[in-house]
């Protein structure tokens, strides 16, 4: 009497996402308290990443005066943020706290191939914006020729190209599962489950693509230019140039050191959950789930934390913030608001 008493309550113990499909997840009950707090968390964090990248999106996109090359991969960035937080942060929110999926199988895959691409898009973003800047600081006299707006817009449809086609055709053509195909629809897969689960394979080369190697790519182009404004900054003084030359190379040194800060805080945040990618599946796929999460949620962050960036450094999206929020914009057309001194 006492074992079957004892084995009834393991077994009540035991929650699915579905209860009544054997097929279902096992689903991890938190205590409310936690899960009300889990859930002003995050739900703080998707508020920031969504209303302050909506902001620099749309700042960007209204002032004329913000209409210049390096604004524009600023905008592609902020678009990559925004999306995040509304298509993958949102459901992944509930995800975490609930321990279940429950938006079908197909959100899933979309939710998953978004997440890949959004990622992707943002380090390619930055690349780009290294190339932006290693231009405007160690070529300025040929910057105008060589970055226009055209061959941004270039930039910005080959970094969203390379973001679709890697994160949807890799999750929707089942490239991560490639050889594991067994593995995973025995010991994995489940409903209520929305998991990115890759082999070997798929985790070495989309990681490498998608943010080892534009990372240290980035790495190497800002250590040039960190050593080039070196140079000039030292030849200026020697040389006692006008103040007119000393402004324009402050003001571009300003700029790429405030870009710089974005993508250290960029890899900062990432790297530690693209080191778990590249070694989980070396590791027979051991690593602890809430670890998993807690990486991803990290990572996450990065898209709320890029817009404090910009208002701490930037003195025209302060003063784009107070034009938008006084409702200046609603009375009459503010667009050639002049933002700052050339």
């Amino acid at each position: 009497m006492d074992l079957l008493e004892t084995t009834r309550t393991t077994t009540d113990l035991i929650e699915r996402c579905f209860e009544s499909r054997n097929t279902s997840c096992l689903k991890s009950s938190y205590p409310i308290p936690l899960r009300v707090t889990l859930y002003i968390i995050l739900g703080v964090i998707i508020i920031l990443t969504v209303c302050g990248n909506l902001l620099v999106t749309f700042s960007v996109a209204y002032f004329k005066q913000l209409h210049t090359p390096t604004n524009y991969l600023i905008l592609s960035l902020a678009v990559s943020d925004l999306l995040l937080g509304i298509m993958v942060m949102f459901p992944g929110m509930i995800q975490t706290v609930e321990s279940c999926w429950y938006f079908g199988d197909f959100f899933c895959k979309i939710s998953l191939s978004s997440d890949v691409t959004l990622c992707t898009a943002s380090i390619l973003n930055l690349s780009f914006i290294s190339v932006d800047r290693y231009y405007a600081v160690c070529q300025p006299l040929l910057y105008r020729s060589k970055i226009s707006v055209n061959v941004v817009l270039i930039m910005i449809l080959i970094c969203w190209s390379i973001s679709v086609i890697l994160g949807f055709g890799m999750i929707f053509l089942k490239l991560n599962i490639l050889g594991v195909e067994e593995f995973y629809y025995n010991h994995v897969v489940c409903e209520g489950g929305c998991v990115m689960f890759q082999s070997k394979m798929s985790s070495t080369v989309s990681t490498v693509i998608s943010f080892y190697l534009p990372g240290i790519i980035m790495l190497c182009v800002y250590l040039k230019i960190f050593l080039v404004a070196q140079t000039q900054f030292r030849s200026i003084q020697i040389a006692g140039c006008v103040n007119s030359v000393k402004k324009s190379n402050t003001s571009q040194t300003k700029a790429t050191k405030t870009l710089a800060i974005v993508m250290g805080v960029f890899l900062c945040f990432w790297t530690p959950f693209f080191v778990r990618i590249i070694i989980d599946p070396f590791i027979s796929h051991s690593t602890p789930p809430t670890f998993i999460v807690t990486l991803l949620w990290l990572g996450y962050l990065n898209s709320a934390v890029n817009p404090i960036i910009y208002a701490f450094f930037y003195s025209w999206f302060r003063k784009a913030f107070k034009l938008l929020t006084s409702g200046n914009i609603f009375k009459s057309d503010i667009s050639d608001t002049t933002l700052f001194t050339e």
